[in-house]
């Protein structure tokens, strides 16, 4: 339909009671672009109408450079999303009215770079953009005028400044599409170099606050040691010097408040590209790294935890280790086994948010609680074995035992936010204070076979409801997924996908025949393949998904109460 045709319609719905405005649904063609009205509200206090624009790619005239590759296209969705959005602000609520009359809204990136449904970029170079607007009513009774304002004034005019290439800085797009590249072609580099992780000299780590991502002004910037810096020849920019950390064991150290914990929140949050400016633009990390720690009172489903929990005095079997109310250690353990199932080649973790008596016993605990007493196996035994046996390479923050010197290929201290390599002193110390080692038999292999099986509630229900807290739960139906310690979980649209791609998993692929893995695999080719229009089977796809991890993923599987597994 014509853009004519929508006027005619709000004239004619004008003063009528607010259900006449799901005569506006459909699409409607403007200059140079398309309006569809995708879903509208039930009332002006409910949840805002659904609104999606197709600017043609005649109209956008993005040059086919910016997008030939998965992360340019990304990184300029990214971008055009940022910028409509800041247009959108200056307009949100200027058309008056009860309730959420006059809002309009976009999702809001944060200072990582994400795919997002928000934004995307057609192959024929056409730009789709999905917002919520609030259809304007003076009480329950259609305000249509306020109506015709916001969708043929002020979108005209957020299209016209926000998704056309001659409006916009063609030089700040080419930086930032070149940097996502450049980013890219770090990740991609660091196993030539046989590194985990790489933090580019004057990246800026410190954040402005616990509650912000944004850089801290003023901060230390920081530099590499001489001893671990390697240098990366960019796409675009020449060349770039860091540090590089190594695959195999990293302990980083130092006293309090000098930065390690900061260190390793930026190579948490390097598994995602970084805007431009954000000051971790460089911080690259393995992309299958994962955050470990303690999680007291998770539940756990048939998770084998017998390379870390062995011989329990009720003789509860840890090959198949059940449990509604996990303690530290056993939750850390299971942690660790699941992200290895996950395919984790890289473990991030503190010794602040971790349980003491996984991490390491001390030879007096040793002595008094003989090995045959105690069931946990620390972690300290284990790492050696994680890298020599499984290739999986550990980066740990430690401030109170320094047992892991023993183990650590390169030991770092954080002094006042800048690293020094202590690793040949640290070494030479620690041989003044002998670490007790107990013979330990050694894993092997790992089987990981736990099969979910079919999710009988949800069989047949593509209503199934869905409803996400900020970033830290998922509730499906009644069912609360609690997921605030999953951290590199960034963006509260993410939650939102992991709820719809979980609720596909339990209604076509838990068949307690493909095992997780396999359910997992299958469900990131269906994405890859289909997108998130395939996963949701809706009428319209909402703005609200931003991709995720196949590690968080399995995270939200292994975290739903109601999981039934067999192995």
């Amino acid at each position: 339909m014509k853009a004519a045709e929508l006027q005619e319609i709000l004239h004619r719905i004008d003063h009528k009671g607010y259900p006449a405005y799901k005569d506006t649904r459909g699409s409607y063609q403007f200059s140079g672009y398309t309006l569809s009205i995708d879903h509208v509200q039930g009332d002006p206090f409910a949840a805002p109408s659904k609104v999606s624009i197709h600017v043609s790619a005649k109209m956008a005239g993005f040059p086919e450079h910016l997008t030939n590759s998965r992360c340019r296209r990304i990184a300029l969705e990214d971008y055009l999303l940022r910028q409509f959005g800041k247009a959108m602000d200056k307009l949100s609520f200027q058309a008056k009215g009860s309730g959420k009359s006059g809002l309009m809204s976009v999702s809001r990136p944060g200072q990582q770079v994400l795919e997002r449904s928000a934004c995307r970029i057609q192959q024929d170079g056409s730009v789709l953009v999905r917002l919520e607007i609030g259809f304007p009513a003076n009480g329950r009774t259609i305000n249509a005028r306020e109506l015709e304002k916001i969708l043929f004034t002020f979108l005209p005019e957020c299209i016209g400044k926000s998704l056309q290439y001659q409006a916009l800085s063609q030089k700040d797009i080419e930086k930032r599409v070149n940097l996502a590249s450049n980013q890219e072609y770090i990740r991609r580099h660091l196993e030539k170099q046989g590194l985990a992780a790489f933090v580019a000299d004057g990246s800026l780590l410190p954040r402005e606050s616990g509650v912000s991502g944004r850089p801290m002004k003023n901060g230390v910037t920081f530099t590499s040691p001489e001893s671990l810096k390697v240098s990366f020849l960019l796409p675009y920019g020449g060349e770039i010097t860091g540090m590089g950390i190594r695959k195999g064991i990293t302990l980083i150290v130092g006293g309090g408040y000098h930065g390690k914990s900061t260190l390793l929140k930026a190579l948490e949050t390097g598994v995602y590209n970084h805007m431009l400016g954000d000051g971790r633009e460089y911080v690259i990390t393995d992309a299958s790294a994962v955050k470990l720690r303690a999680e007291d009172g998770r539940s756990i489903q048939k998770t084998d935890i017998s390379m870390f929990i062995q011989d329990l005095p009720n003789g509860r079997d840890t090959v198949s280790f059940s449990t509604e109310d996990a303690s530290g250690s056993t939750s850390q353990a299971a942690n660790v086994m699941e992200a290895m199932e996950a395919g984790s080649q890289v473990f991030l973790i503190d010794e602040d948010t971790s349980a003491t008596n996984f991490m390491i016993r001390d030879e007096l605990m040793q002595r008094v609680v003989q090995r045959e007493a105690e069931p946990i196996v620390p972690f300290i035994d284990r790492v050696q074995e994680l890298y020599e046996d499984f290739g999986i390479s550990t980066i740990l923050v430690a401030g109170s035992s320094g047992s892991y010197f023993h183990k650590a290929h390169c030991i770092l201290q954080m002094d006042k936010y800048e690293p020094v390599d202590i690793t040949e002193f640290a070494k030479k110390t620690a041989q003044e204070f002998p670490l007790k080692v107990q013979p330990m038999q050694r894993k092997g292999s790992l089987t990981f076979c736990r099969k979910p099986l079919p999710e009988k509630s949800w069989q047949g229900d593509r209503r199934l409801k869905i409803k996400t807290q900020g970033r830290d739960s998922v509730c499906m139906n009644h069912d609360v997924i609690d997921v605030r310690y999953v951290e590199q979980l960034v963006d509260h649209e993410q939650l939102s996908t992991l709820a719809y791609l979980l609720k596909y998993a339990g209604i076509y692929l838990f068949d307690g025949k493909k095992t997780l893995q396999q359910v997992v695999q299958e469900v990131f080719e269906v994405l890859e393949k289909g997108g998130m229009e395939k996963i949701c089977q809706g009428s319209y796809l909402p703005c609200n998904f931003a991709c995720v991890r196949k590690q968080e993923l399995f995270a939200c599987i292994n975290r739903y109460r109601n999981l039934k597994i067999q192995k």
